[in-house]
C-alpha cells in the first residue's frame, strides 16, 4: 500500500507540473483551439464546490489536476489567405501587457516599431534574449522568393523570418490580422508567399486631385493587404498634377507639392510599396500643351489634334525628358510607366496623309518606308532610353505598340496590357509569344472608371474574386497556363474620366472589396479557400 501511494503521489506531482506550464487560454475565436473540458480547479488545488475539508488533504491525496489540452489550431483567417499552415497543439498567442517586439537585425527596425505600435507592445530593438509573449522578427531562411516569409507560434511566441524585409513586413501583416479577426494568432507555422511579383494599384490624380492624406491612407491599407505597387498617372490632358522647379508653368493650380509628394513615397517605402510615376505622352499632353501650344500636332489642314504634341519637333522630345530627368530624383523606385497610348494621329484611316511632317520626319528617320507608326515607336524607344538612364525599367500600354512597324519596341520595354478595343487590337498573345514581359491591367475587370462612361462599369470584388485571375488579361478568358511565367501581376485601376461623379470617401468605399479581391487572385490565382460571402465576412471583420 506505502508503494501504492507513492506512485500515485508521483504522478499527481507531474500532472500539475505539466498543466501549469501552459501559459495562456486562446481566445473563444482566434484559432488557437479551445482547452478540452475538465473540473475547474479552487487555488487550494481541489474540486471546486466539493466543500471538502481542508484538513483531509493531509491525509488523503487530492485528485490529479487535469492537463490543458488543445485540438489542432485551424488555419488563420486573413486576407490574403495565407498558402499554407502546419497546425500544432497549443494556445496560440495574443499581445499582452509587457510583451516586446525585437529584431535580430537592424535593418528591421522600421517593421518592429510599427508592429509594437500596432499591437500595443514596446519596441525593444536588437536582443538574443527569448522571452514569453514576444515577436521576433529576423532575416534568413525561406526559398528564392525574396517576398516569403516563415510565421512560427510556439512556447507562447511569434517568430517572422524571411530571405528579405519585405517578407518579415508581409509576416507581421498577417500577424496583425490574425490578432485583429479572431484575438489571437494560432499555434503552429505559416508559411506564405506571393505568386505574383507586382500586386499594383494604380491611382489617376491628373483628371481628379486626391489629397496626400487619402493617398496616405491608401498607402496603409495596401500595405495591410500586402500590395507592394502605387502607379500614380499625374499628368493627362486635364492637369498636371505635382509640383515642378523645371517646368513651372505646365502645373496645375491644384497640386501636389514635392514635399508632399516625398512624404506619400516614403510612407509607401516604409511599407514595401513602389511608387511608379506616370508622364504618359506623346498623347495626353494637353496640359503641358496648354502652356507650349507651339508642341501641339495639326493635321494638314491645320486643326488641333487633342492632347497630342508633334514628335517630329525636337522640342516636344526635348519638354517630356526634362521631366522624366527632373521626377526621377522625386521617385526612387526601379519602375516608370511611360504611356504611350491613343496618340491620336494613329486613330486615323491613313496616318501619313493627315500628318505629312510625321510622314516625313519617319522617312528621315527610318528611310523610305518610315511610317507614323515607326516614328511613335522611336519616341517610345527614346523616352525608355531616358528613364533606363536613372536604371528604371520601363513600361507602356500595350496600345503603345504597334503590328508591323521597321522599328522594333526596346526589348525591356514591359507591356501594361489593359484593353483590347483600340484600332488594330492585338491579342495578349502576340505581346507574349514575342517575349515580353507582361502586367495586367484588364479594363473589363479591373478599371474603375468615375462616372461610368462609355461602356465602363464599376467592378465587383465578387467578380474579380470569382471570375479573374492574372492570366485573364483581355476580357473574360485566360491565355495559355504555359505564358503564366511572362505575366508579372496586375494593377487595379482607378480613372477619373468624370472627376465630380464620386467624392473620395465614396472612391475609398467603392474599391474597398475589389482591392481585396484583387490581392488575394494576385497572391494565389487559384480557388480560393472561402466562398466570397464568407470572405466579405472576413473582410468586414478584419477592418
Amino acid at each position: 500500500m506505502i508503494r501504492k501511494r507513492a506512485v500515485v503521489a508521483a504522478a499527481f506531482v507531474g500532472t500539475v507540473a505539466l498543466g501549469t506550464g501552459v501559459g495562456v487560454w486562446a481566445s473563444s475565436d482566434g484559432g488557437g483551439g479551445k482547452p478540452q473540458a475538465g473540473a475547474r480547479q479552487s487555488s487550494a488545488g481541489r474540486p471546486a464546490g466539493t466543500g471538502a475539508d481542508p484538513g483531509q488533504a493531509a491525509t488523503e491525496p487530492a485528485s490529479p489536476r487535469p492537463t490543458r489540452s488543445y485540438p489542432l489550431s485551424d488555419a488563420p483567417r486573413t486576407i490574403p489567405a495565407v498558402r499554407s499552415h502546419t497546425p500544432a497543439r497549443g494556445p496560440g498567442w495574443q499581445p499582452q501587457r509587457g510583451g516586446r517586439v525585437v529584431v535580430g537585425d537592424a535593418a528591421l527596425a522600421d517593421e518592429g516599431r510599427l508592429t509594437a505600435e500596432e499591437l500595443g507592445l514596446t519596441y525593444a530593438g536588437e536582443s538574443d534574449d527569448v522571452r514569453a509573449g514576444d515577436v521576433r522578427l529576423a532575416l534568413g531562411g525561406g526559398g528564392g522568393n525574396p517576398e516569403s516569409y516563415t510565421l512560427t507560434v510556439r512556447d507562447g511566441r511569434v517568430d517572422i523570418s524571411g530571405p528579405g524585409e519585405a517578407g518579415v513586413f508581409y509576416g507581421t501583416r498577417t500577424l496583425k490580422q490574425e490578432v485583429r479577426g479572431g484575438g489571437t494568432a494560432p499555434e503552429g507555422v505559416v508559411r506564405d508567399q506571393p505568386a505574383k511579383p507586382v500586386r499594383g494599384f494604380m491611382l489617376d490624380i491628373a483628371r481628379k486631385p486626391f489629397s496626400a492624406s487619402w493617398i496616405e491612407d491608401r498607402i496603409r491599407e495596401l500595405g495591410d493587404l500586402k500590395y507592394n505597387e502605387l502607379g500614380l498617372h499625374f499628368s493627362d490632358d486635364q492637369a498636371f498634377r505635382i509640383e515642378s522647379a523645371g517646368h513651372p508653368e505646365i502645373v496645375s493650380e491644384d497640386h501636389l507639392s514635392k514635399a508632399e509628394v516625398k512624404r506619400i513615397v516614403a510612407l509607401a517605402e516604409s511599407r514595401h510599396i513602389t511608387v511608379v510615376p506616370e508622364i504618359d505622352s506623346p498623347g495626353h499632353l494637353g496640359a503641358v500643351i496648354a502652356a507650349h501650344p507651339d508642341l501641339q500636332l495639326r493635321n494638314a489642314n491645320g486643326v488641333a489634334t487633342r492632347g497630342a504634341v508633334d514628335i517630329s519637333k525636337p522640342a516636344a522630345a526635348q519638354l517630356v525628358d526634362d521631366l522624366l530627368n527632373e521626377y526621377a530624383g522625386l521617385f526612387p523606385g526601379g519602375r516608370w510607366h511611360l504611356g504611350g497610348d491613343e496618340y491620336q494621329a494613329l486613330t486615323v484611316r491613313d496616318p501619313q496623309a493627315s500628318y505629312p511632317q510625321l510622314a516625313a520626319a519617319a522617312r528621315q528617320a527610318y528611310g523610305a518606308g518610315g511610317t507614323v507608326a515607326d516614328l511613335a515607336t522611336g519616341w517610345l524607344n527614346d523616352r525608355a532610353a531616358t528613364v533606363r538612364a536613372h536604371d528604371r525599367t520601363p513600361r507602356a500600354w500595350n496600345d503603345g505598340f504597334f503590328r508591323g512597324t521597321s522599328v522594333r519596341p526596346a526589348d525591356d520595354l514591359q507591356v501594361a496590357y489593359w484593353t483590347g478595343k483600340e484600332i488594330g487590337a492585338r491579342p495578349p498573345v502576340e505581346y507574349l509569344d514575342a517575349g515580353r514581359k507582361v502586367l495586367n491591367y484588364n479594363d473589363e475587370f479591373l478599371y474603375y472608371v468615375l462616372g461610368q462612361p462609355q461602356t465602363f462599369v464599376y467592378p465587383t470584388g465578387e467578380r474579380i474574386y470569382e471570375q479573374w485571375n492574372p492570366r485573364v488579361l483581355r476580357g473574360t478568358s485566360a491565355v495559355p497556363a504555359r505564358y503564366d511565367g511572362q505575366i508579372l501581376g496586375g494593377s487595379f485601376a482607378v480613372w477619373c474620366d468624370i472627376a465630380n461623379a464620386q467624392t473620395e470617401e465614396q472612391v475609398a468605399a467603392g474599391i474597398r472589396m475589389p482591392l481585396r479581391a484583387t490581392a488575394q487572385k494576385l497572391w494565389d490565382p487559384g480557388e480560393p479557400p472561402l466562398t466570397w460571402a464568407d470572405f466579405r465576412k472576413l473582410a468586414d471583420r478584419l477592418g
